[in-house]
């Protein structure tokens, strides 16, 4: 381990992400405000009618999902789980494993569990369920004119392939070839049944329905069940005669002739659902399961519309006919968030009698409950409909894991209902559970209801038990006072840099304090790095006292790009309403100013000023879908990944032409993980009109994999291709960039070197970051660090050019490039990768771990675990680098480098 440098290997060519500078320059203010103070500025502005927020009124929202006080530690045992388990028992894991990692807010993860859930789901329910789960996570039904049967082409979400018995884990990656409805596989009569095989030997016997009689064959009847066989053959007056009434079983004539001819040939003609619920009534009534497998199949693969599924659900449920219920079911789910509050789908769900009902079919479960309560938090945390889900996800909860989540879930929306005697009983039971973040809520509870102290000595009583963590410190900031509180408030974001409560509550003290513009300095730290509504509204509301109403403007349009109906002011007033009392007061911009400013500010890295001039042209005009694209990629940027994909999903909506509605279908296909069928979009869009935006998906779409020569080639060839299609300087700068990048892994360094110049010539300010890799290669050091001068003297977002100059100067130099990446943007891993890697070389072993450790604690990176696991092996420590390389392998099973080590590791631990 110590032969080699392990900084070098820390290193990396890859183009960072840009994020946001925490402190882009204040705007000098009117000298009146050092005479006067906030409450009189507050007073007399329009704009503040309720306020700035107080410090003693502000606290964090608790986290919903499970906590564990040992995440690392909890990441392996979960593993560890799914390796001694058997595949089709992993389903459930998966889901566990979905519920663990979900505080880490990463949506790749997320689908990634969820799909592998789905991947070892064994029965019709847990599909059904797994695979309109997958489809929310996408919110396919925001696409106008989309079906719940849509699908992404893959057996994996494919609706009509999950109503299919059978498990199969290697085919749900596999293309779906159901086209239209499934219809049942004909069923043969088993030979134990067929004791009759003329119409000779049974004779006839005739069912009078009414006036009306329909001839069957006994035989065949009496071989439907047991019952009818005794009723036909055995001690029953019925068997000795040869007109048997049927007037009031319940069938119609054209429902006895169908019985008649599914006994005669085991299979279906196309019968009206009304005949085919007969049967299902007849096939329960005389225990005719093959009739009524048959029958539940039939009408399953008839449901079409969600119409459809509301009436025939309480059939099938009175019937108990399990696949039609799942087949209703499909659909009532694939139709969320949509239909969430529709009466019909309240009543199947809500109350423990539904659940009791649906349990008799096998169509209630944990799962089930788990997704639609998720939907229901996500849309409203405080409904009274969020609140019945979670009772019975309560009720389905059986393993430890799941009656902590349920009770904690529970617990937070009593909270907010602010029922706290409540809420405080479920997170009781949540912590009787395991679950110690709990603790945090009924602290809350306690606090709420004027019990300051026994809230303060619950969290004191955590962190002295406890390796302290930065939401620790956090909450006991809320019950603290005097200097303690400030004091806790600086541990939280010490020990946890990424929490957004410390910067917020720092920031009103300063406003308390009538230091508005250092409130601004404190807020933009935060946002800088982690982009969120609330941050952008407290940094509002100072613009607002400072009568930058500009400033204003700018963050209040990028909130409302995160959240189009997003309340101010604790609920009290629209963000888009304030936009237009607000824009009395600017300059008002020409559509040619916008696009002047949109070139100015994306060539600047400033994402938040560009999202919100592309807001302000989309008011303007909102049927722009290539202004919606835009908006989606700066979201990426800032790793905003929903409210990016809502803006595909608008795109999409308003694109007048199929070829450009391809391309955006691409991208929403390729950023949830579906490359291949976005690779097929593309090129369907090529086929029908050539493109910048299509030849550009494809080639970026194929860059994504390791490229040879040809491939590489290839993609060169797209690239030039897109460079030759209509477009403007924006994109043609990214076109240029990608494409000095893939010169570069050819070794083209003078053609590399051109594109970066050419973009550069349009403003496309991160070919600077190109450049520089290409002076790096030819050997010229020095001209790279000053290649990447120029772009950290230009962008306002900073923290990825400080982190990539420093692999161009000294080690000093490095040193200090890397913490000013880490101050502007703690969430970067590979400056303290670096930092380990060098106290590592230098043989400072428990410093490097505790480097790594600090950085883990708050951000449990793949690649800080695997290195802390090559270092615990170094070391010797064989435990520990198993657990680290355990809980690695739980966040990506296929790493190549960790499931060595793990290998090495599990062997000289034993």
């Amino acid at each position: 381990m110590r032969g080699f440098k392990l900084k070098d290997r820390c290193k990396t060519t890859q183009v960072h992400a840009y994020n946001a500078n925490p402190f882009p320059t204040i705007s000098p203010t009117s000298s009146k405000l050092q005479y006067l103070t906030i409450d009189s500025i507050l007073s007399e502005s329009p704009f503040l009618p309720y306020g700035l927020p107080k410090t003693h009124s502000f606290e964090p929202p608790l986290d919903l999902s499970l906590k564990s006080l040992d995440f690392v530690q909890s990441l392996a045992h979960l593993y560890r789980k799914l390796q001694m388990t058997q595949d089709f028992d992993k389903s459930l894991l998966h889901l566990e494993q979905y519920a663990l990692l979900y505080t880490l807010g990463d949506p790749k993860l997320l689908r990634r569990c969820l799909q592998s859930a789905r991947q070892h789901a064994v029965d019709v329910h847990s599909k059904v369920v797994l695979s309109a789960w997958l489809r929310f996570e996408r919110r396919e039904d925001e696409l106008v004119g989309s079906s719940p049967f849509d699908c992404i082409g893959r057996v994996l979400e494919c609706p009509k392939t999950a109503l299919l018995h059978g498990y199969d884990p290697k085919s749900v990656f596999d293309h779906c070839q159901s086209h239209g409805p499934p219809q049942p596989p004909p069923n043969q009569i088993s030979d134990a049944n067929n004791f009759l095989t003329s119409e000779n030997d049974g004779g006839i016997v005739h069912f009078c329905i009414h006036n009306h009689e329909v001839n069957c064959i006994r035989g065949r009847i009496a071989a439907l069940s047991a019952p009818l066989k005794s009723m036909l053959y055995g001690d029953f007056i019925e068997s000795e005669k040869e007109t048997i009434d049927f007037t009031h079983i319940g069938i119609s004539v054209d429902g006895m002739r169908a019985v008649d001819s599914f006994s005669r040939t085991r299979r279906f003609d196309s019968y009206p659902p009304n005949i085919l619920l007969e049967l299902l009534s007849f096939a329960n009534r005389f225990c005719c399961e093959e009739l009524k497998s048959a029958s539940d199949s039939y009408l399953a693969s008839l449901v079409s519309d969600i119409d459809e599924a509301f009436i025939l659900i309480d059939y099938a449920l009175d019937e108990r006919a399990p696949l039609l219920v799942a087949s209703c079911l499909q659909l009532m789910l694939r139709e969320l968030p949509g239909y969430l509050y529709n009466p019909k789908v309240l009543c199947t769900f809500c109350s423990s009698e539904a659940r009791e009902r649906l349990a008799t079919v096998g169509q209630a479960s944990f799962l089930l409950y788990y997704f639609l309560s998720q939907v229901a938090i996500e849309d409203n945390m405080m409904s009274k409909v969020t609140l019945m889900l979670l009772e019975r996800l309560k009720e389905c909860a059986t393993e430890t894991w799941q009656k902590a989540l349920s009770m904690h879930q529970l617990g937070c929306v009593l909270l907010e209902r602010k029922d706290y005697k409540e809420a405080q009983h479920y997170f009781e039971m949540a912590i009787e559970a395991g679950h110690v973040y709990s603790v945090v809520g009924v602290a809350r509870t306690k606090f709420k209801q004027g019990q300051r102290f026994l809230a303060f000595e619950l969290i004191n009583g955590i962190i002295s038990e406890y390796t302290p963590t930065g939401w620790m410190y956090q909450e006991r900031s809320l019950y603290s006072l005097g200097k303690q509180k400030i004091l806790d408030v600086n541990d939280a974001s010490r020990l946890d840099p990424a929490l957004s409560f410390p910067y917020k509550y720092r920031a009103i003290v300063m406003v308390e304090e009538d230091q508005v513009e250092a409130a601004i300095v404190e807020i933009n730290r935060i946002i800088g790095f982690k982009v969120s509504p609330d941050c952008l509204e407290l940094r509002a509301w100072c613009f607002i006292a400072l009568e930058d109403y500009q400033s204003a403007i700018r963050d209040i349009r990028a909130l409302l790009t995160l959240e189009p109906n997003y309340m101010m002011f604790r609920g009290k007033m629209r963000a888009d309403h304030l936009v237009e009392l607000l824009s009395l007061h600017v300059q008002p911009w020409s559509p040619a100013d916008c696009w002047m400013q949109l070139y100015d500010r994306w060539s600047s890295v400033d994402d938040i000023g560009s999202l919100a001039v592309i807001h302000q042209m989309l008011i303007n005009d909102p049927g722009r879908s290539i202004l919606r694209f835009r908006q989606s990629l700066l979201l990426l940027r800032l790793n905003c990944q929903k409210a990016a994909m809502r803006s595909l999903r608008l795109a999409w909506n308003h694109s007048t032409s199929t070829y450009e509605r391809l391309v955006y279908e691409g991208w929403i296909l390729y950023d949830t993980g579906h490359r291949e069928e976005a690779l097929a979009k593309a090129e369907e869009s090529i086929s029908l009109q050539r493109s910048f935006e299509a030849f550009f998906l494809k080639a970026y779409a194929l860059a994504d994999a390791t490229l040879d020569s040809e491939s590489s080639s290839y993609v060169i060839q797209l690239l030039e291709e897109a460079l030759k299609c209509p477009s403007d300087g924006l994109r043609k700068g990214q076109a240029l960039n990608n494409l000095g990048s893939i010169y570069v892994d050819c070794n083209k360094l003078d053609l590399a070197a051109d594109c970066y110049v050419r973009a550069l010539e349009i403003k496309h300010t991160r070919a600077h970051q190109g450049l520089a890799r290409v002076y790096h290669l030819k050997g010229d050091r020095k001209s790279a660090y000053e290649e990447m001068t120029k772009l950290i003297d230009k962008a306002q977002n900073k923290a990825s050019a400080y982190e990539k100059r420093s692999e161009y100067c000294d080690r000093d130099m490095a040193n200090g490039d890397l913490s000013m990446a880490s101050l502007l943007d703690p969430l970067r891993t590979y400056p303290y990768r670096y930092r380990a890697a060098v106290l590592m070389d230098d043989q400072r072993e428990t410093e490097a771990v505790e480097e790594l450790t600090r950085a883990i604690s708050f951000k449990p990176d793949l690649q800080m675990l695997n290195l802390r696991a090559a270092f615990h092996e170094s070391m010797t420590d064989f435990s520990r680098a198993l657990q680290d390389s355990e809980a690695a392998l739980c966040l990506d099973p296929n790493h190549k480098d960790t499931l060595d080590l793990y290998s090495r590791t599990r062997l000289k631990n034993t």
